[in-house]
């Protein structure tokens, strides 16, 4: 099973890269384009085959390593393929 796990910064929290994301696109032209924020994408490969505690295992998983959950919100994506 495959999962993806999806970590951004909490609305509140200042997101530098987010902020000069969004102004290097202003100045490459592109109009319209406001409060940017960036991210991570985490994929993983698991053996478990069972949805549910596939899932339960990466929460852990984000809330021990994954995502600092005091400043960053996290959602996982699972996949059987």
């Amino acid at each position: 099973m495959k999962a993806r796990v999806h970590v951004t910064l909490k609305n509140g929290v200042l997101d530098p890269q987010g902020k000069a994301i969004e102004k290097t696109l202003g100045n490459l032209g592109f109009s319209g384009v406001g409060d940017v924020r960036q991210g991570k994408v985490i994929e993983l490969d698991l053996e478990e085959t069972d949805a549910a505690k596939a899932e339960a295992a990466v929460k852990d998983m984000c809330e021990q390593l994954l995502a600092n959950t005091v400043i960053e919100n996290y959602t996982i994506e699972l996949d059987a393929a």
